[in-house]
């Protein structure tokens, strides 16, 4: 994921004036902002993948972990407040060092597609056999990476402004060099991301390379395909919708101060004094979780649950209790009557962040494999038309244009027979890799079925979809698909209807199909536009 220095150095600033006001004043409510100051701090940076800074950051938490109890006397002993500053300091220092040589900024027009030459990074692949890795350096490129091949023994060059992604062939590596090789790397290049590649699954080596500095390993006969996915991920150009939680709570000053501790890690909440009004809150700010007082006026927090859980559609959505109710037993019953997790009144504001993203990136990852295609990771059929209709609402509310797309893999039936169900697989894959890298964030890309893909482009005209898409087209036949020690090349086709001319959704995706039909009979590898 894109970090820009801008938001890097907010984020620092925050952490810094948190500390200084501490200094000032140090006392127990200070020091609960600066342990929320660098929690925000450490979970951006995981976010984000800056690896060094991300460990500086939390290394800084722990210690601050350490001290956040109501009992510790406040100002600190000076060993705590020295050491305290040091960290400070030093992660500062790092974060200047980061912004000042950052390569990863990219333009924020919204409507900017990025060109053909248009880099998404560097990967480098260090190992014994540079055959062995063809495939995989030349599929990165096909997306945008520049890569290239070192050997283990060739001296690292020591380039300061670039953060690149290691791929590690670690089987071409003997196991009682491991250690010291992932370690020189890391401080070499302490903002760069560390793959092990070709691991056994074997608890010791993968213990060793991870406690070494390698953020991630792929094991042993990791098809190129799956390792290119998962590049390609780490990669992504969008971030996520907010995350957004309802707060139920009857307490206002409660209520505030749990609504600021979220925003502290850019957490969206919505907060229900009256329980009463909570299933509204829930139709219109539509939250990943739910964190719900235990104890108002003339409801339980049990009963909200109970009410809550008698709509299919709040079903799976988590329920964390916030409560002063120490009793184990009614803690279990209340869990069993609609809960997911109780936290006890006074909480950590650390620990409460903590919880809310792990139980909602659990909440969405379920949701995702209900909504999307799990192959490509796009929106599935039916979800795709309803995020079609979605779509096409907020453009007739808004006036406008929406241009929708039918894609089409030409001859895909002679690839699965010549080349194999799997290799097909994989050009299915590579194409979505390419839409998602080439379009908008706000386009709505999905994989309707087989080989044939939807495409919504809002407040784009008929002209302006072609032009994007004649791109894509290009660029896509240029893809070298590998097979065996060869390669083959595949095109697509698409057809293209646009609202206003074409009314509901039905309307303009039979539409674009037909105009994908046209561009098929007009002899495939090519984009052709309704004329109804």
């Amino acid at each position: 994921m894109l970090c820009s220095p801008e938001a890097l150095l907010q984020k620092n600033q925050a952490l810094s004036d948190t500390w200084q006001r501490y200094l000032a004043t140090p006392n127990f409510e200070n020091f609960v902002e600066l342990a929320i100051s660098i929690n925000s701090l450490t979970e951006f940076l995981i976010d984000k993948g800056v690896t060094a800074l991300h460990h500086a950051s939390h290394q800084l938490e722990q210690v601050t972990l350490t001290l956040f109890h109501q009992d510790v006397v406040h100002p600190l002993p000076q060993a705590a407040l020295d050491d305290l500053n040091e960290r400070v300091q030093a992660l500062e220092r790092m974060t200047q060092a980061r912004a000042t040589n950052s390569l990863d900024t990219l333009p924020r027009d919204p409507v900017f597609i990025a060109p053909p030459n248009m880099r998404t990074g560097h990967a480098w692949l260090i190992g014994n056999s540079h055959a062995a890795w063809t495939d995989l350096l030349t599929q990165l490129g096909y997306f945008g990476m520049t890569t290239k091949f070192m050997a283990w023994d060739q001296p690292m060059v020591d380039s300061a402004d670039t953060a690149p992604l290691l791929l590690l062939d670690m089987g071409g590596l003997p196991e009682t060099e491991w250690r010291d090789r992932i370690q020189a790397l890391r401080q070499q290049f302490p903002m760069g991301q560390l793959i092990c590649l070709e691991v056994a699954s074997d608890f010791d080596q993968l213990q060793q390379a991870l406690q070494s500095g390698c953020d991630n390993c792929l094991l042993k006969n990791t098809p190129t395909h799956a390792i290119v996915e998962h590049i390609m991920e780490l990669n992504e150009r969008h971030d996520q919708e907010a995350y957004r939680v309802l707060i139920v709570e009857d307490s206002k000053t409660a209520g505030h101060f749990i609504h600021r501790t979220l925003a502290e890690i850019q957490i969206q909440s919505h907060i229900v004094n009256d329980p009463r009004q909570t299933l509204n809150a829930l139709k219109q700010f539509n939250p990943d979780l739910i964190l719900m007082d235990m104890y108002m006026p003339n409801c339980t927090g049990v009963e909200v649950a109970r009410i809550i859980r008698q709509h299919s559609e709040f079903l799976s959505i988590p329920i964390v209790y916030l409560s002063g109710e120490t009793n184990v037993a009614l803690q279990v019953d209340a869990m069993r009557l609609g809960g997911d997790h109780f936290l006890t009144k006074p909480f950590n504001p650390v620990f409460l962040n903590t919880i809310v993203k792990s139980k909602i990136e659990r909440y969405r990852a379920l949701r995702r494999s209900m909504y999307h295609d799990s192959l490509t990771g796009l929106l599935n059929h039916s979800s795709g038309k309803n995020m079609l209709e979605i779509v096409l609402s907020g453009v007739v509310h808004e006036g406008g244009f929406l241009s929708v797309v039918m894609l089409d893999i030409d001859h895909f039936k002679q690839v699965n027979d010549s080349y194999g169900h799997p290799i097909g697989d994989q050009v299915i894959r590579s194409l979505s890799w390419l839409l998602k890298q080439r379009l908008r964030k706000h386009d709505m890309i999905c994989r309707y079925g087989g080989e044939e893909f939807l495409i919504g482009l809002p407040h784009t005209d008929s002209e302006q979809a072609y032009s994007i898409m004649e791109r894509i087209r290009h660029d896509f036949s240029q893809i070298h698909h590998p097979h065996g020690d060869s390669y083959f090349l595949t095109t697509i086709s698409a057809g293209i209807a646009t609202y206003p001319l074409a009314q509901t959704g039905d309307a303009l995706i039979k539409t674009a199909d037909q105009a994908l039909y046209q561009a098929k009979h007009g002899g495939r590898n090519r984009i052709h536009i309704s004329e109804h």
